[in-house]
Parts: C-alpha cells; sequence; structure tokens
C-alpha cells in the first residue's frame, strides 16, 4: 500500500520536471517580474517542417487571443472559399421596362462583401458607383416608380456580436458586418473646437449621413490628442459624444461606425442616380424594413449588373496586416453560410460561423475544445483559444494547406507592414517573422510564423490581464522573442 501510494508521488514530480524543464528561462524571467502577478501567459513554438514542439508555456490554457483570432477567420475562409473567390453585388429590378420608365423597384442584392467601396482598395473603391450608374443609362431606365432597396437578407440583423463591449460599438473600428456593407462602413465626423471647457461644434460628416442624430457630451480640453469615444447600438440611429478633444481646432476628425449600412447604401444610390438625371419616386429602403413591414417581395427580379470584390487572397490580407474587424466578422458569416440549421433551430450569422469553422478543423484533425469563438474580429472578451491550437494550425496551414501561399501572405512582415511595422523594428528578426498581434484591455498577443537558419516555426504568445502599459507589454514579448530566437 505504501508502494502504490509513492509511485503517483514519484510520477507527478517526474511530470512537473519535465514540464518545467521544456520552460525557457526567458520566459521564467518575464513570469518573475511583478507586472505578471496574477497574469496568464502561454507560449508554443513549434518547428513547422518536423512539427515537434520546441518550446512551450501552459499551452493549453485558454487565454483571449484579441485581434489574433482573425488568422482563424481567415485561414478558414480561404480553405472553404478558396483564395479566388469574389464577392458579387447585384443590382436588379421586379416589374416592367418601359420606355425608359420602370414600374418597379431598383435592388440592391449583398453577398456579404466587406470590402465595397473600402479605402484599402484605393482609387478603386468608387468604381461600383461608376459601373452601376453607367449600367442602368445602358439599360435606358431614366424614371423608377418605386424605390432603390438595399437587399441586405444574407445575414442577419446582429451586426455587431452580443459580446462585445458598450465602449466599442459605434467606434468605427468596431462596425456591424452585414448583407451589405459600403466605405468600410465608416464615416468621418468633424468638428471644431473653442476654449478649454467648452462644447466642441459638429461641422459634419463624410460621407454625409444626415439620418444620424449626435447627442454631444464632448468637452474641449488642453490636450495634445482625444479620449473621445461615438457610442451607439447597431441599426439605431443615435449617436453619444464623450470624452475630451483638444482645444481650439478647427477641425478635428473623429470616426465612427455607419449605424444602418444597407439602408444607407439605398440612400446614398439614389442621391447619385438624382444627380445623374435618373428620377426615382419612391423612398429609398432595406430588407430589414420591408419584411418589418410585410411589404417584402420574393418576386422574380431582373440582373441588370454584377460587381465583383477583389479576391478573397486580397481581402485577407488587408484583414489581418490592417485588423480589419469588419473583414474578419465577414469572413466568419460567409463561411456560416455553408451551415444548414437543424429543424426549428435559430441561429445567428455569427453562431453559424463559428459552428462552421469548428467543425471543419475538427474534421482536419485539430482539437476544438479550446476554441472559444463568438466573432471572427477578437472584439468581444468572451473569445478563448490556446497557444496550443494556434501552433497546430499554423502548422497545418503551412504544411498541409492548398492556400498556404495565400495565408502567409496575409499576415505582416514583423518590422516592415501593417499592424506590426514597429514590432521587432531594426532587429535581428526584422523581416524574418511573419505575425498577427492583438491586443486589448489587458490583452496582448502575436501569432505567426518565424524563420531563423533556414527553418520556419509557428509561435503563438498570449499575455492576458497583465498590470502594465500595453506599450510596455509590448516590448516585453518583442524581447522575449528575441531572446528565443
Amino acid at each position: 500500500m505504501i508502494r502504490n501510494k509513492i509511485l503517483p508521488l514519484c510520477l507527478l514530480i517526474c511530470i512537473h520536471w519535465v514540464a518545467d524543464a521544456q520552460t525557457p528561462v526567458p520566459v521564467k524571467r518575464l513570469l518573475q517580474s511583478p507586472y505578471m502577478r496574477g497574469a496568464s501567459f502561454s507560449l508554443i513554438v513549434r518547428d513547422v517542417q518536423e512539427g515537434k514542439t520546441v518550446y512551450s508555456y501552459d499551452m493549453d490554457r485558454l487565454q483571449s487571443p484579441a485581434s489574433v483570432l482573425k488568422t482563424v477567420a481567415t485561414a478558414t475562409a480561404l480553405e472553404i472559399l478558396g483564395e479566388d473567390y469574389r464577392y458579387p453585388t447585384t443590382l436588379e429590378y421586379d416589374g416592367t421596362l418601359k420606355d425608359g420608365t420602370l414600374q418597379g423597384n431598383l435592388y440592391i442584392k449583398g453577398s456579404g462583401d466587406p470590402s465595397l467601396g473600402s479605402s484599402h482598395f484605393a482609387p478603386e473603391q468608387n468604381k461600383f458607383l461608376v459601373t452601376w450608374i453607367a449600367a442602368l443609362q445602358k439599360a435606358g431606365i431614366r424614371h423608377i416608380t418605386g424605390s432603390v432597396i438595399s437587399d441586405e437578407s444574407i445575414f442577419d440583423t446582429e451586426g455587431a456580436s452580443i459580446k462585445w463591449l458598450r465602449e466599442d460599438m459605434g467606434n468605427y473600428y468596431a462596425p456591424g458586418s452585414y448583407g451589405l456593407s459600403v466605405f468600410d462602413n465608416m464615416y468621418k465626423l468633424s468638428l471644431q473646437t473653442g476654449a478649454a471647457g467648452t462644447r466642441p461644434a459638429l461641422k459634419g460628416t463624410e460621407p454625409d449621413i444626415p439620418f444620424i442624430r449626435f447627442k454631444n457630451y464632448l468637452k474641449a480640453a488642453p490636450v495634445s490628442s482625444d479620449s473621445a469615444y461615438i457610442i451607439g447600438a447597431p441599426l439605431d440611429d443615435v449617436r453619444y459624444l464623450y470624452g475630451v478633444l483638444p482645444a481650439n481646432r478647427e477641425a478635428y476628425v473623429l470616426k465612427g461606425d455607419i449605424p444602418d449600412p444597407a439602408l444607407y447604401l439605398a440612400r446614398f444610390l439614389t442621391t447619385q442616380l438624382q444627380q445623374k438625371g435618373i428620377r426615382v419616386d419612391g423612398a429609398p429602403s432595406c430588407y430589414r424594413i420591408e419584411a418589418e413591414e410585410n411589404r417584402w417581395k420574393k418576386g422574380e427580379r431582373q440582373e441588370i449588373v454584377t460587381t465583383y470584390s477583389p479576391t478573397l487572397r486580397e481581402i485577407a490580407s488587408v484583414c489581418n496586416h490592417v485588423s480589419h474587424n469588419l473583414y474578419a466578422d465577414a469572413l466568419l458569416k460567409t463561411v456560416g453560410l455553408q451551415y444548414k440549421p437543424r429543424r426549428n433551430e435559430v441561429v445567428s450569422s455569427f453562431g453559424r460561423g463559428v459552428r462552421v469553422v469548428k467543425e471543419y478543423w475538427e474534421k482536419k484533425g485539430l482539437n476544438v475544445f479550446p476554441l472559444r469563438m463568438n466573432d471572427g474580429s477578437g472584439l468581444a472578451p468572451a473569445d478563448k483559444v490556446s497557444a496550443g491550437f494556434m501552433g497546430e494550425l499554423l502548422v497545418y496551414m503551412a504544411t498541409e494547406s492548398a492556400v498556404s501561399d495565400a495565408f502567409i501572405a496575409s499576415l505582416p512582415q514583423a518590422g516592415v507592414e501593417g499592424s506590426v511595422r514597429n514590432f521587432l523594428k531594426a532587429s535581428k528578426l526584422q523581416g524574418k517573422a511573419r505575425l498577427k498581434s492583438g491586443g486589448i484591455t489587458g490583452v496582448r498577443s502575436y501569432a505567426g510564423y518565424i524563420t531563423k537558419d533556414g527553418k520556419t516555426y509557428a509561435v503563438a504568445v498570449f499575455s492576458n490581464n497583465y498590470s502594465c502599459p500595453m506599450s510596455q507589454m509590448t516590448r516585453l514579448l518583442e524581447q522575449l522573442l528575441l531572446q528565443l530566437f
């Protein structure tokens, strides 16, 4: 009996010793820092060619990944849809067209394209509008007796995840993702500030979105930069302005999200058509409004023109290079279209995407238990993932994926470009690492690939709930990678 008790104890001691032996010295030093008290830290470094783990620490712990989660969304979309996939957006009409008059409605049918009119594809971002108007003119349409109606029905109305924080919703970096998006679902609000303590004056938005009602609680202050928020719910036309702006500025710009992109696009196109001499009698609308008012028509439509997005390879590159939340969430919802709900099952567009992602990677042999997704962007604090899962995903994408080149190229070069242009800059790893960064309150993370001495390594590192500023944690993780490589 004594022997049986001693054996498990010895086994436990041995296991602990082995695990401790795998912990790199630089990691031990980091964990001993006072700002890591109460924090959680995970690391994995895997040799891509051999598949073996070189370094690891607490790699099974569930961590908040922030924008590192975008690697999961982009990898899955590239795998399922293919790097050459393009989103279509189609102009259609119902009713009859005779002698230049359309007795019916003009529809903008969306497929979830997040890149329509995006500034990240300038100067081509407004090409769709030129193409649409030219097609209408070629069709001889001079008068529309009905309305311009956006058909965003391919996704549901849950543009922003219900798991997001209130401070995010309404800000430009957290736009809702819908069946129709345009101009990155973002506007710029120009303000004029006066003396400290006064309320800034609103000068207008670009593009012009007259239906937004701003509740202005801003104050001017003797500061050099703002600490201001634009807060508001999806589909709501009210936006609240809180915080402070630098005093005595003729024009100061804040950025926010377009509350209802589908309705905005219908209004925008209506205005553009009228300016080109095409009369539109009815008020612009969208699927959501028409369905709620029981006016939605499911009849046959005629196609006028279809425009296509850049390739998914290009969209994934923008998504990971600039950490584009809209792109990531749209990609998740797009793969979710393959999910077939069971009878009487109600599941959101976000939820469908999550289920497709987990089912796909489970079939590929990955352990998806540590993957807890609520969106594709990583904005939700409830998002969790382990370094171990990320290591598996990265190795698969580098060695087995048919879209390996597209995925790896979508990750920006550290010290050179994108959101990691200053990370590892002027170091021995500049240009030798392709990493996706992640950062929200209390979270700093990186995942991707590092090349050294002709070998490629998959790397994932997560730090959660540390007590120092994020900028300091960024430097500490930078030093850690330099010490490990």
